[in-house]
Formats: structure tokens, sequence, C-alpha cells
């Protein structure tokens, strides 16, 4: 929340219940601000980690800011600046699932205000901004939340009065994706899925060795007999290692399917059996 109890000027306070709401402790005060405001904070929190955003002036210009607690809030780590360009940056949403936490904003970098996304991966932290909207209009406000592998961003933006506007990203928070080996193998390899045939759930190993640049911006997806992409399984960058996905085929027809590893200069593909 943002509070201006002490000095009349906004300041990010936080508190906790440990019972479900029922009750809860008392506000600590997060971000002491001297001379500039803090406000308009997004928390998102699953198990012991808890993650916060908020606009932040302390530099002269509007910009987001964040932090996190790896115990459930009790100890925070220092403020992070997470945007920095000309315009000002405000009104952050939040939303987390692990190992990812998404964020969306409104930003004026390019004169007029946009709805700009970025995406933290615990694997190898803050990704670029990413611009959503190019209008002329004013986009504000904006609101995401996470469903499986979607993500959904709703927005107010000015077109013939204030009206609310949605985008989607059907595979913006890759799911069921384990890291199951610390040795770095020797070379790039897809496995064959097991069980196969399989009903409705199958699992697919694949593994990493290491690159240049230290990591591998790898895509798994399934396609029908057809060739029509029905699912994207991994999009993102990846360490060198061995990696475990879970497809979950419930939505899909018995048939064959196959599936297309893509990571550096390596390809491969391979064919699966869903029996209903």
């Amino acid at each position: 929340m943002q509070d201006t109890r002490l000095n009349n000027n906004y300041e990010i306070w936080y508190k906790r219940s440990t019972t479900s709401g029922s009750s809860w402790g008392p506000d600590v005060r997060l971000i002491f601000p001297s001379g500039f405001y803090t406000w308009n904070p997004s928390i998102a929190a699953q198990g012991n980690i808890v993650h916060l955003v908020w606009g932040d002036g302390r530099n002269g210009n509007l910009e987001i800011y964040y932090s996190r607690s790896g115990n459930r809030g009790v100890f925070w780590s220092p403020e992070v600046r997470l945007t920095n360009a000309a315009g000002e940056s405000n009104g952050a949403s939040l939303v987390m699932s692990q190992p990812y936490v998404h964020l969306v904003w409104q930003d004026s970098r390019n004169g007029t205000s946009e709805i700009y996304y970025k995406r933290l991966n615990d694997n190898t932290g803050w990704e670029s901004d990413t611009r959503l909207t190019n209008n002329s209009i004013l986009d504000q406000i904006p609101s995401i939340a996470v469903s499986n592998s979607q993500l959904h961003v709703a927005w107010s933006a000015d077109v013939d009065g204030t009206e609310i506007y949605y985008k989607r990203n059907p595979t913006g928070n890759p799911v069921g994706i384990t890291s199951i080996n610390s040795e770095i193998p020797g070379e790039f390899s897809l496995e064959q899925n097991y069980p196969n045939p399989f009903n409705p759930k199958t699992i697919i190993n694949f593994q990493l060795p290491s690159s240049n640049s230290g990591s591998n911006y790898v895509t798994l997806k399934i396609y029908d007999m057809t060739g029509r992409e029905v699912s994207t399984l991994v999009n993102q960058q990846l360490n060198a290692g061995s990696y475990s996905v879970d497809f979950d085929g419930s939505g899909l027809s018995s048939g064959v399917y196959f599936y297309r590893l893509h990571a550096g200069g390596f390809s491969d593909v391979k064919k699966m059996n869903l029996v209903k």
C-alpha cells in the first residue's frame, strides 16, 4: 500500500497475514523516500517468495522499481530499478507463476502512454522490455493474469471515451519444464517421449550442451499430422543441462503427433502416439 502517514510523501508499506486473512501483522515501512514519491505498488507471492514492484521518483523521473523477499516478507532484497527510459513509467501490475514473474506497466518513453511488458526468469534474470501497444491514444492502468501457459493483459484506452482493451499471449508462461541433472551434456539430444503410446500425459526429455553465449534459445513444439502447430511447450532461453517437459494431450484427438526441438543450430523431430 502507499501511505503518507510520516512525512507527507507517498511511501510503500507492507503487512502480511499468516492466517488466511483472519488476522494481520503490523504495518512495515519498506521504502524510505526523501523528497520523492513512491506509489502504485503491486505484489505477488508463491510459497516463500514475495515479489513487489512500485512507481518511484527518486531519479527525477517516475520509474518502476522492484524488490523481493525469500522468507514470506520478513526480509527484503535491495531495491532494483527495472525501467530506465525517457518519459514516466508507472501503474505496474505483477503476477507470479514459478519460475516466472510477469510485469506490465504504462510507459511514456515514446511520447504517449503505452503498455509495456517484461518477464523475470529465476534462471536467467529479467528479460528485455516488450512494447504491447503502439497507438496515438492514451493506454494506461494495465492488469495482468496467468492461467497455465497463457498470459492475459487488460488495460484502459482513451479511444471514444475510456474503454477496456485485452490481449493474450497463449505461450507466454511456459509450464511443466524441469531441470533434471546438474551435469553438463556433451551434445544436443532429444529423447523419445515416455510413455508412448500415451493417454493423455507424457514426458519429453532433452539435453543442451554449453554454448559460447552460456545459454541457448530453445523451442519445443507439438505438431499434428498436417504440420499444424498444436502446442508450444518451451519458448525461452535455457542454460546448458538436461530438462524434462510434461505434455498433456487432453484437448487433442487420438492420433500421431510430432514434437520438434530447436536449440542453437540443432534441430530434431520425433513421433509420438496419443491413444484415447
